[in-house]
């Protein structure tokens, strides 16, 4: 089992930056995949960035490359998302997940959600 608990979110306004962590307790040496998710009000989860947790293999969703960075600490065992140069539409609830072997696709593991509000 693995336990996840985002912080950082808050009020910022446009052009500002943001850094979440997330961090990983329980289980953590059997991290496979890590990501962030986001859900804006009365849209579907998205998805914003991944990073593979032993090997540091980043991927992120078109629309946010050059402006997120995704990145892990493993001695802390945290992941960070960095969220530059923010506008009025990255205003959601940012979620971290985790999965672990068998599992490599699916993220069956995320925490409870940490608000970004970016004012215009």
């Amino acid at each position: 089992q693995v336990l996840l608990v985002e912080s950082g979110g808050g009020l910022v306004q446009t052009g500002d930056s943001l850094t979440l962590s997330c961090v990983a307790s329980g289980r953590t040496s059997s991290l496979y995949a890590t990501a962030w998710f986001r859900q804006a009000p009365g849209k579907e989860r998205q998805f914003v960035a991944s990073l593979l947790w032993n090997f540091g293999t980043t991927n992120y969703a078109d629309a946010l490359k050059g402006r997120f960075t995704i990145s892990r600490d493993k001695v802390k065992n945290t992941l960070y998302l960095r969220m530059n140069s923010l506008e009025p539409g990255d205003t959601a609830v940012y979620y971290c997940a985790a999965n672990e072997p068998p599992n490599r696709v699916i993220y069956n593991y995320w925490g409870q959600g940490t608000q970004v509000t970016v004012s215009s």
